[in-house]
């Protein structure tokens, strides 16, 4: 062959990244990226600088000036702040010089000058950047022999958070953090020279709902949170990686215990879902786990109490009652509600349990309180394609209050341009002031609104612009939702290329319902199965980690199915108010005491850890419904929580090839989506007419409520803010009552006396109430089956 011929036939090299910026750091040629900065191309080398303000979520202020480099751009070296400078081409950096560790010791001396040695009894001790640099890239000794500043030692800046003061070092991570990231910019900056100190505002605490991720971030002692004060060293603690269930967004975490308690959940930075944020709620909602009120057995009614008794006795009658009902009703005559507190493969095994085993088509993991499940057939959208969409449509409940890392996410996206939020809402949210356009309309005119908006040439100039998605929840737990869900379709409808994010709160309710926990088309409801066992069809109800009392928006049909002679099967972790009136209650594993799969919002399926023993001899639900699928004749084959995790893979064509050992390998998880269907249709309703009730109600969550979990983790439990009723001030003057007096609310369920509080971001003629707040739940005066609900209101 001609030495011409070999040449022809080299490929091609391969076109220069425009984006390639070749640097040399301490001597290593290195390949970084057009616009990083100094400090990342270092660590992206392997070569890490010392930082204390630096964090690679949050926009860089060089206030610390520990992270120093010698760096030569063409014109001799110099020292600069690597967390402030961009590389560029040819650019020499040594992260090493003695001039760099001169400077570095000089910064490490001054931070200690004031610094308290109180390392033995600081809880950041062990973890602590400062006391690590100090060693690394201190002088070693100090020259400062006056007396240290002191400072009032600890003050509580909030419920759950303590701040030293003297510890502070000024790095300015917690004010950017809750200004820049969480938009609550309560803690700041005070005084001025050598009197600066962190502190809030007079008389108004750090209330935010991410106050713990302060805590996280502070790279000395100066902040503390009060569940994890002082019960232990980081040396003490044991650490598994796991995924949070305090919500459906699915946080990735770090669970820490000792001695078999869990102590501490600590975010873990993944960039496809939490970005290293959790809410409080998250953070410290562990404490539930560790109370010392779980149920530690199972037990059975015993007159108007409870016995314990052992699981083979628990087991045996709850057989026997679903036998008995099964026997004198069919295989209908049996529902299972629940399912979205657990794991994929809790969830499950109950599926297979009441489709395989039973037969009965009455299972829902929906507690009334989400849009129909037929949502999560629509064309999904991921939570970072979200964050990036060009527009996003939020027809949703107030993420802050029910996914609260979401928020964070989409608020990032509004904040920094990549998005406009194009929000339809019948009271102001959290996203309220960083949309592009918040359209306020009475509950029930939600897909009015958005037909109208469609007709404005500027919005739809808008979401022609790029790609769209859809935030869909059930904004208004007062109403069925089928109005909701017409103004999504609308949506849809108008853009076929949009895809949706179901604003699904509870943890792990769309991996339960993807793996079965559902009635599937034109299967019944939670409220019509409710509906049915208050008529006497339905003799039987296994509850899996539901309170239907103190949790469904209609209390009034839960009594009368409660009231009716059905047998009440109980799976639970607590004995919840719904779990007292069960005739078998089966002791559950709860989050920390068990493993398996979770599947959040987006259809991401990750790993839930074990973490500590379980709580007496509770078990995992999948566990329990396998022995009680036993007992009613059929062998589940299950026998590990992984042999679950394989018949998943194995029979749900979404979940096919999530395994445990593709998991192991799948840091940020796996999407599990089902194809999209679309034989979701409009229902062409229309709110009806008022019929004498003025005011159209609209009822939501906030984050902090009675929920048995949020009540039973001491740190949350004081932090509802308890039952009240909001109006628009226009309509407070036209009722002549002045804000924080006193009206009467009379809907077609009851009546109540509650304070009132003006709230110029609520829809005219509309009051607004919290759910399942101290004080009383608004649940007996809504129902779960009406289209909306609307209300009387007089001066008392």
């Amino acid at each position: 062959m001609t030495d011409t011929a070999s040449t022809a036939e080299q490929p091609e090299a391969p076109a220069p990244d425009p984006n390639a910026v070749q640097v040399t750091i301490n001597g290593v040629p290195h390949t970084a990226r057009k616009g990083q900065l100094v400090i990342e191309a270092a660590a992206d080398a392997g070569e890490y600088v010392p930082r204390f303000c630096y964090h690679e979520r949050m926009a860089p202020v060089g206030k610390c000036r520990m992270c120093l480099v010698e760096a030569d751009s063409g014109r001799g070296p110099a020292v600069t702040v690597s967390c402030m400078v961009q590389v560029a081409p040819d650019m020499k950096i040594n992260t090493e010089s003695p001039t760099v560790k001169r400077m570095q010791e000089g910064v490490l001396e001054l931070l200690l000058a004031n610094h308290p040695l109180d390392c033995p009894v600081c809880d950041k001790g062990g973890e602590c950047p400062l006391q690590d640099q100090a060693f690394s890239h201190g002088p070693g000794e100090s020259r400062f022999v006056e007396e240290k500043r002191h400072y009032e030692k600890p003050i509580p800046i909030s419920e759950l958070v303590f701040l030293d003061r003297e510890r502070c070092i000024l790095c300015d991570r917690c004010t950017r953090f809750a200004s820049e990231v969480a938009g609550d910019p309560l803690i700041h900056f005070t005084s001025r020279g050598n009197n600066t100190q962190i502190n809030t505002f007079p008389d108004e605490p750090f209330a935010s709902y991410f106050s713990g991720n302060t805590v996280q971030i502070c790279p000395v002692g100066a902040l503390t949170a009060k569940p994890y004060r002082f019960k232990a060293r980081p040396w003490d603690l044991e650490e598994t990686e796991s995924t949070c269930t305090s919500c459906a967004v699915g946080c990735r975490t770090v669970v820490q215990s000792s001695r078999d308690e869990l102590l501490r959940y600590q975010g873990v930075d993944n960039d496809a879902v939490n970005w290293g944020w959790l809410c409080d709620k998250g953070r410290f909602g562990f404490e539930s786990t560790n109370s010392e009120s779980r149920l530690q057995a199972p037990a059975v009614r015993d007159g108007d109490g409870f016995a314990s008794t052992t699981w083979n006795d628990a087991l045996d009658r709850a057989a026997a009652l679903i036998k008995s009902a099964v026997a004198a009703g069919g295989a209908s005559s049996v529902g299972i509600i629940g399912g979205a507190r657990g794991t994929n493969e809790d969830a499950y095994a109950w599926a297979r349990l009441a489709h395989d085993v039973i037969g009965t088509p009455n299972v829902y993991a929906h507690l009334a309180d989400a849009l129909r499940s037929e949502i999560l057939d629509l064309p999904r959208a991921t939570i970072n394609e979200a964050a990036s969409a060009t527009t996003i449509v939020l027809l949703a409940p107030d993420l802050k209050e029910e996914l609260p890392v979401l928020y964070l996410r989409l608020r990032d996206a509004a904040e920094k341009k990549r998005s406009r939020i194009i929000e339809f809402t019948a009271r102001r949210s959290g996203l309220s002031k960083y949309a592009w356009k918040s359209i306020v309309s009475r509950p029930g005119d939600e897909a009015e609104a958005v037909r109208q908006a469609l007709t404005d040439p500027e919005i739809a100039a808008q979401i022609g612009r790029g790609n769209v998605v859809v935030v869909a929840g059930k904004a208004n737990l007062a109403a069925l939702g089928t109005l909701q869900t017409d103004a999504v379709l609308k949506v849809l409808e108008a853009w076929p290329g949009a895809k949706v994010l179901p604003a699904y709160r509870r943890g792990n309710v769309v991996g339960a319902i993807q793996v079965g926990m559902s009635p599937g088309p034109g299967g019944n409801s939670t409220a019509k199965i409710l509906a049915d066992a208050a008529a006497g069809t339905v003799k039987c109800l296994v509850l899996v980690g539901v309170d239907l009392v103190s949790d469904f928006p209609d209390a009034q049909t839960v009594e009368s199915a409660l009231s009716s002679g059905v047998s009440v099967i109980a799976v639970d972790t607590f004995l919840s108010p719904t779990a007292q009136r069960a005739h078998v209650v089966l002791a559950a594993a709860a989050a920390g005491e068990k493993s398996g799969t979770v599947t959040n919002i987006e259809g991401r399926v990750q790993t839930v850890a074990q973490k500590i023993n379980v709580a007496g001899t509770s078990r995992p639900d999948w566990m329990i419904a396998t022995e009680l699928a036993s007992r009613l004749g059929t062998d589940l084959g299950f026998t590990s929580v992984d042999s679950v995790t394989e018949a998943i893979a194995a029979s749900v064509p979404a979940y096919a090839g999530i395994t445990p050992a593709a998991l192991r390998d799948a840091r940020d998880g796996l999407l599990a989506v089902p194809a999209p269907t679309g034989t979701l249709q409009q229902s062409g309703q229309q709110a009806p007419p008022a019929s004498g009730y003025d005011y159209r109600v609209l009822v939501s969550r906030e984050l902090y409520d009675l929920g048995v979990n949020n009540q039973m983790s001491p740190s949350l439990a004081g932090l509802a803010r308890g039952m009240r009723i909001h109006m628009n001030p226009v309509d407070l003057e036209r009722v002549g009552v002045p804000a924080g007096g006193s009206v009467r609310i009379t809907t077609e369920r009851g009546s109540r006396v509650l304070t009132v509080h003006p709230d110029s971001g609520l829809a005219r003629w509309t009051v607004w109430m919290p759910f399942n707040q101290p004080g009383g739940g608004v649940n007996d005066l809504i129902s779960a089956s009406g289209i909306v609900a609307d209300a009387r209101i007089e001066t008392v």
